[in-house]
């Protein structure tokens, strides 16, 4: 590993940067989804050239040396992708995003310790690696892409058995966690379905300063401890639950949805109207029935205490006996302005939610979710 530590750079100058390296990534997180339903849409696939190309040129003006010849290869891959010499592939989107993640990580750290370690090694082989895909060799691209990819994050090569105890040990983080909670393996119609999902979500996580990334970052964990499960739920459904369980939410008065105080009565039960209120919004539409029972039991617990049925373990689906796991876990380690645990580390989560786990989560889901953390916390 090597030390990087930069010319002294202004904390306004930093700070401007990590704020558009975070916006170009959520813009290209959203290309991406949209080029896996038009993997041909030239203006998208621009979209996406420029935001890297901006990226490389924003760390060329701070000097972040290290880092460039890696984006410069990835930049003029898309290059050949804009200029119709390569095809789109979702391992494509592994790479882009696998290789922002890098970034952000090493600007932080600079941020935060005026240093960065990087592998020098390992960016030198990436670079080789990228470099060999070109427009004469199409056959071997998605070989080339794999390998790649596997370099920035070895966890995603599964060498043991599917299903087996050691693959759901080590398998670590899957590609849904390097992109977002849409399932890749549907059809189009409902990919659109669930990115209109995904889009009304982010509009009313600004309804409240608690809510900010919650949809993406429970659909991404909840399909990646289904892939661990070997998929009982289907990954379609799961994920449309995930951005719709809370909408309800968005249409309670602000002054209850940030009050600090125990709520009365009344306020609670007020609260617990949300998963009607969330789950109507899907009764009319028949392919997401299944989302729409996850949705209304996910706050049921599986000794019958739950809401809004009172409903008890064998009668709870396992989309919502998950779903309320990830639930419960996000609002620990994020804020929340009426949290009784205020905000816990991961580990803290984890170890909380095994606590309380008797009477309230379904323990075969608590052995799913236990094992994915192990592996995500192992990896940092």
């Amino acid at each position: 590993m090597q030390t990087f530590v930069p010319d002294e750079v202004e904390e306004d100058i930093l700070n401007d940067l990590m704020e558009e390296i975070n916006e170009l990534y959520e813009a290209s997180e959203q290309t991406l989804i949209e080029l896996e339903l038009r993997p041909e849409d030239n203006e998208l696939q621009r979209a996406l050239f420029r935001s890297i190309h901006t990226i490389k040129g924003d760390l060329g003006l701070v000097g972040f040396a290290p880092l460039i010849p890696l984006l410069q290869h990835v930049e003029e891959l898309l290059d050949f992708l804009r200029k119709g010499q390569i095809e789109y592939t979702s391992t494509m989107s592994d790479l882009v995003l696998l290789t922002m993640d890098r970034v952000k990580a090493f600007v932080e750290n600079i941020m935060a310790k005026g240093k960065a370690e990087y592998d020098k090694t390992l960016h030198d082989q990436l670079v080789i690696a990228i470099a060999r895909i070109k427009p004469d060799n199409p056959t071997e691209h998605e070989r080339l892409l794999s390998e790649a990819v596997l370099m920035l994050n070895p966890d995603l090569d599964l060498k043991s058995e599917p299903g087996s105890q050691e693959n759901q040990e080590l398998s670590g983080t899957t590609r849904t966690l390097a992109n977002t909670g849409i399932p890749k393996e549907i059809s189009a119609e409902k990919q659109m379905d669930i990115l209109f999902f995904r889009e009304l979500m982010k509009t009313i996580e600004h309804r409240s300063n608690y809510w900010s990334g919650r949809g993406d970052r429970i659909a991404k964990l909840a399909l990646h401890i289904n892939e661990l499960a070997e998929k009982p739920i289907e990954e379609d459904q799961l994920a449309v639950a995930c951005y719709v369980h809370d909408f309800g939410m968005a249409f309670m008065p602000l002054k209850l949805l940030h009050k600090k105080e125990q709520f009365t009565d009344n306020e609670f039960n007020l609260m617990r109207s949300h998963v009607y209120k969330s789950s109507r919004l899907l009764e009319h539409l028949d392919q997401w029935d299944q989302a729409r029972k996850i949705v209304m039991q996910h706050h049921e617990r599986t000794d019958g205490s739950g809401y809004p049925l009172g409903i008890k373990e064998e009668n709870i689906c396992d989309g919502a006996k998950l779903l309320a796991i990830l639930d419960t876990y996000d609002a620990m380690t994020h804020s929340r302005s009426h949290n009784k645990y205020k905000q816990l580390s991961r580990k803290q989560a984890v170890i909380e939610i095994n606590r309380q786990a008797k009477g309230q989560f379904s323990m075969k889901w608590v052995r799913f979710f236990n094992q994915a953390m192990t592996s995500l916390l192992t990896r940092g």
